[in-house]
């Protein structure tokens, strides 16, 4: 019986075969108190399973191919990261010690607790960081029952005609679909900034996450569709639509091949107006796949990744300088927009900061996040902020602050950032004094109060993610209104239109940085607003690139206004489709 399921799009293409079903770890195990005079050999028994899993990731890091995705090596290190983490491990003998559990029911405990914390994040990024976890407790599960490591192990032969249906993968278990060619994979977990979704976009796999159910409907070798474009799963097509698919899966190859000819072609439109696209990076050697997809630069390099495993401490600047430093000479020269650490509301960083209680802050979303958390941390604040500066005296290195609403706290940044370089010269350490210094636009009320930010800053970045989030009140993480998390609402467009058209007017630089930029449908729209710096994923760079070599600024005006000038649902997909036509 033909059926279909849907989920969310987070790598585009289309990938036919047969479902290899991958069970997950048991994570219902055997719940017993044990003797104390059992204790130390219960946690003898944790101790050989996490040295264990110690030794598998050092295996799968050794075994790295020379072309394999640099987020592959770095997701390892993540999970290696997790594997030593006291919030994982010393909280895990504690429950054994304390409260006599056995160590599978006092680990799955564990992750629960933990799992509660990250649940409570309002930054989609961070929130995902859960599965890391998640995948580690998994392994450490198998390792105690004595089970494969892999749940890839044991397939053997041609895989091209499989793709992989699970409850969730571990990104390093991923690396088997570099080596055994599956043509795709659907997951029940997961969302568009999930390790698992950022790997599938670097190899190129089509894949739908987020596929409630899909590894309890689905079957083993059923015949499957996955639409990557817009997260559909087609189980048992009927031959109609597998001759569609097959042929829409024939073009779709031959247009990547035409893309890659866009590589090295200059990036302007028909009437010959340049268009700057950089790249979205998380981790240091992400900036390898920005420069090899042609980007221009990196257009916001998020930090988040320095904090988020350091449960028991923050990164020192020394670790910090050395990340920011390693993505910036990788840049080759190319400019790298870093942006302060976006996060709040995450129990585990707020424990080290003293826990004054702001964890139990009734709407995260609205709380002590962003640059509100660092102004309140000032001496964490300052380290990242002389990592960074001493970063720009190896390239091109510019400062994004997010979140910023209030004349205040941007006064407070800039002293803060001079008070950085002051302790820099004191210290007789380099870098760039003249570093650019600008700010995420992505606060309804930022936009609309712009010359605040025109006067005091250097350049904006549109965060079109949290504009639309906090412009509609939507909760994008939220089942119940994602629905109505919409990028074409009215509201936001003009919000955008406005935030272009001021900085221009004054003279000050605005790219867009959020999922906005590097969806394509939107390319010509957002061109005809007068932008003119788009940054997305390395992956999207050459069809958004194909949409601005087909376009002409002129001929985009009236059409463009159209839509500005409309507010009924109707009035704006008939202007939008006039945009795309043109």
């Amino acid at each position: 019986m033909s059926f279909t399921l849907h989920g969310i799009p987070v790598s585009r293409g289309i990938a036919i075969g047969r479902a290899y079903l991958i069970a997950p770890a048991a994570l219902d195990v055997d719940h017993y108190l044990i003797e104390p005079a059992q204790m130390e050999g219960e946690i003898e028994r944790f101790r050989s399973a996490q040295q264990r899993v110690h030794v598998e990731l050092d295996a799968l890091r050794a075994d790295l191919a020379a072309d394999a995705p640099s987020e592959m090596g770095a997701f390892i290190n993540v999970h290696s990261m997790i594997l030593n983490d006291a919030m994982l491990v010393q909280e895990t003998i504690d429950l054994v010690r304390t409260r006599r559990y056995n160590v599978e029911w006092a680990l799955t405990e564990q992750l629960e607790r933990l799992s509660r914390h990250f649940d409570d994040i309002e930054d989609e990024y961070l929130r995902e960081r859960k599965a890391d976890i998640e995948q580690v407790v998994e392994r450490l599960l198998k390792a105690l029952a004595g089970a494969s490591p892999s749940p890839l192990d044991g397939v053997h032969g041609s895989c091209e005609e499989m793709i992989v249906v699970a409850h969730d993968i571990a990104p390093a278990d991923m690396m088997q679909f570099k080596t055994q060619t599956f043509q795709g994979f659907v997951t029940d977990l997961g969302g568009r900034t999930s390790h698992t979704a950022i790997v599938a976009r670097s190899l190129g796999i089509p894949a739908a996450v987020g596929v409630q159910h899909a590894s309890a409907l689905i079957r083993q070798d059923d015949l499957i569709i996955v639409d990557g474009d817009h997260g559909i799963v087609i189980v048992d097509p009927a031959p109609i639509v597998l001759e569609e698919y097959s042929y829409r899966q024939s073009e779709k190859a031959l247009e990547q091949r035409k893309l890659q000819r866009l590589k090295f072609s200059p990036t302007q439109t028909l009437c010959g107006t340049r268009i700057e696209l950089c790249a979205n990076i998380e981790l240091p050697d992400d900036a390898i796949a920005a420069v090899e997809a042609g980007a221009m630069g990196v257009g916001l390099f998020r930090t988040e990744f320095l904090f988020m495993n350091t449960k028991d401490r923050l990164p020192e600047e020394e670790e910090q300088f050395a990340a920011y430093r390693r993505a910036v000479e990788l840049m080759n020269g190319l400019p790298v927009t870093i942006r302060t650490i976006d996060v709040g509301a995450d129990k585990p960083l707020e424990s080290i900061s003293g826990g004054d209680g702001y964890e139990t802050a009734a709407n995260p979303a609205l709380g002590l996040r962003a640059i509100r958390w660092s102004l309140s941390e000032p001496q964490m604040f300052l380290t990242q902020l002389r990592a960074i500066l001493r970063a720009s005296a190896f390239g091109s290195v510019k400062i994004l602050i997010p979140m910023l609403a209030h004349a205040q706290e941007i006064d407070q940044t800039l002293d803060l950032i001079r008070e950085a370089k002051r302790q820099l010269d004191d210290a007789g350490l380099a870098y760039n004094p003249n570093v650019q210094v600008g700010a995420m636009i992505e606060i309804p009320a930022a936009a609309i109060a712009l010359p605040l930010f025109l006067k005091r800053l250097d350049f904006l970045s549109i965060g079109t993610n949290d504009l639309i989030q906090y412009t509609l009140a939507i909760d994008r993480a939220d089942n119940a209104v994602a629905h109505l998390y919409d990028p074409l609402h009215p509201a936001v467009l003009h919000l955008i239109a406005f935030t272009l058209r001021e900085a221009k007017r004054a003279g000050v630089p605005v790219s867009v940085c959020g999922e906005m930029a590097g969806d394509p449908a939107l390319t010509r729209l957002l061109l005809g607003m007068g932008l003119t710096e788009f940054s997305m994923h390395p992956s999207q760079l050459l069809v958004v690139k194909q949409e601005v070599l087909r376009s002409h600024l002129k001929t985009l005006e009236k059409p463009v206004a159209d839509v500005l000038a409309s507010f009924e649902p109707e009035e704006v997909q008939a202007a939008l489709k006039r945009v795309a036509e043109i």
